[in-house]
């Protein structure tokens, strides 16, 4: 029976690599009959009417990236859809787990002869420890998952900045609050953030189910069509 149950997961793990891009021809001829449930809003800001909801839209994070470079999430990465999740480099239980199936994520959407795929997400990891996690030490770490700076980026910010932005902004949980050494923010939630930052999904990044259920809805996002203007 355990036996069993460890392939079934291996299965749903390589699935995510395997079988994704076979779905892409299949819900771009569903969308356009509009037969597939887009992924739904998280974070109501405000209702002006009823059906007209105003959802809460992420601001900015600010940070260095493994190689060295000071990067922008909103600005740099605009007009992509953006997976987030948080870790911190010294984690020996959640984060390896959780950075493996990132892995397999970014696999899933590596270029290919007969597409683009890599231009559909980007994943970005930030870690609630900057004061340890250095440059060299992101470098070193991204390499055990073979993250492609182009498309993987692990960033290092201002430790209070980070915080704010994981609690209020992607509405995450953790740490003490205090803001001081023990507050220590640590999650396994991949955070799916649209091409105008609203929150669309969040995921169980230790569950291979949840990881390939993103994945899909990494497809989605990317193939979603513009509102009407009014």
């Amino acid at each position: 029976m355990a036996l069993k149950r460890s392939n079934k997961k291996f299965l749903l793990g390589i699935a995510v690599a395997s079988v994704l891009p076979f779905s892409f021809f299949i819900i771009a001829k569903s969308l356009k009959k509009d037969r597939i449930d887009m992924p739904r809003h998280y974070g109501v800001e405000r209702v002006e009417a009823p059906g007209d909801t105003v959802w809460h839209r992420v601001g900015d994070f600010v940070g260095i990236n493994q190689t060295g470079q000071p990067v922008s999430v909103n600005k740099d990465l605009s007009g992509k859809v953006v997976a987030v999740t948080a870790f911190f480099a010294s984690c020996t239980e959640v984060c390896p787990k959780l950075n493996s199936n990132l892995e397999l994520l970014q696999k899933a959407f590596r270029r290919t002869a007969m597409r683009s795929n890599d231009t559909m997400v980007q994943l970005v990891s930030i870690t609630t420890m900057p004061e340890r996690d250095s440059v060299p030490v992101l470098w070193n770490y991204a390499a055990q998952y073979k993250a492609n700076p182009d498309r993987w980026w692990f960033l290092r910010g201002d430790k209070t900045a980070t915080n704010d932005y994981l609690r209020q902004e992607l509405k995450l949980s953790g740490g003490d609050g205090s803001g001081g050494a023990d507050d220590l923010m640590h999650s396994q939630t991949i955070v799916l953030l649209d091409r105008h930052r609203n929150i669309r999904g969040y995921y169980d990044g230790l569950d291979p189910v949840q990881i390939k259920k993103c994945a899909d809805d990494i497809v989605l996002l990317a193939l979603e069509k513009e509102p009407r203007k009014r």
